[in-house]
């Protein structure tokens, strides 16, 4: 054998060597997302009846969650240390009611994971993230896997996105005392806005906020939750 056949039969065995591990990985990865599907519907059965819809569930489940992880580890991703857990992002997902007609509005992009389950079930996503770094990874993330209905913005999501809505649903992931009022004069009546009320340093409330007629709301609490500040503009 020459030389040059040698180096290519070792090529060829690297290239089998890597495709076997990353069907390994994918197949791992396959039932990590099982387990964690399963998981959520336990936790759903805790809320009542009614649990959180076959729908999200399904969009929870056909999201390959690792993906939006810098490791891309399956272990890291399905243990919930690097983005919020799969049950609470499924249940906002659940409370918002979205529908495939709809536009979503979400407040904190972070890893981009929430827009991805939430793309899968409606129409169009908008999104802000205040941190660059996170919105240029995030919007390259989704992009690379084929999320074409939804929009990165990077800038401060307390004042919202007027030229993407009005929105028919509303998803904020951190924490703030009081529901900012641009993004209630965004919504649609009849939408729907979740976001976890009360200070960053104790729990929070998991509310939503449904809007009934122009400047008149009504609210409810779901859970006792624990998210991160909600960010501002030092502009």
């Amino acid at each position: 054998m020459s030389s040059q056949s040698r180096r290519l039969a070792i090529l060829m065995l690297v290239l089998i060597a890597v495709a076997r591990e990353a069907m390994a990985e994918d197949a791992q990865c396959v039932r990590e997302r099982a387990a964690m599907v399963e998981t959520i519907r336990a936790y759903a059965r805790v809320l009542g009846p009614q649990g959180i819809s076959e729908s999200v569930v399904e969009a929870v489940e056909q999201t390959e969650r690792h993906r939006f992880i810098p490791a891309g580890s399956c272990s890291d991703a399905f243990q919930g240390q690097t983005i919020s857990q799969p049950f609470i992002v499924a249940l906002m997902t659940h409370l918002a009611e979205v529908k495939f007609d709809h536009a979503v509005l979400e407040v904190g992009t972070g890893s981009g994971y929430q827009a991805a389950i939430l793309a899968r079930l409606v129409r169009k996503v908008c999104t802000i993230e205040i941190v660059p770094a996170l919105g240029e990874v995030a919007t390259k993330v989704l992009g690379d896997l084929g999320y074409n209905n939804v929009s990165v913005k990077v800038g401060d999501g307390y004042h919202g996105w007027p030229e993407c809505g009005p929105f028919d649903a509303i998803v904020v992931t951190a924490a703030l005392g009081h529901v900012p009022p641009p993004l209630i004069e965004q919504l649609k009546v009849g939408g729907r806005l979740v976001m976890p009320l009360g200070p960053a340093s104790a729990t929070q409330q998991l509310t939503v906020v449904e809007k009934i007629a122009p400047g008149e709301t009504k609210t409810r609490s779901v859970i006792l939750v624990r998210f991160v500040p909600f960010t501002r503009s030092q502009d």
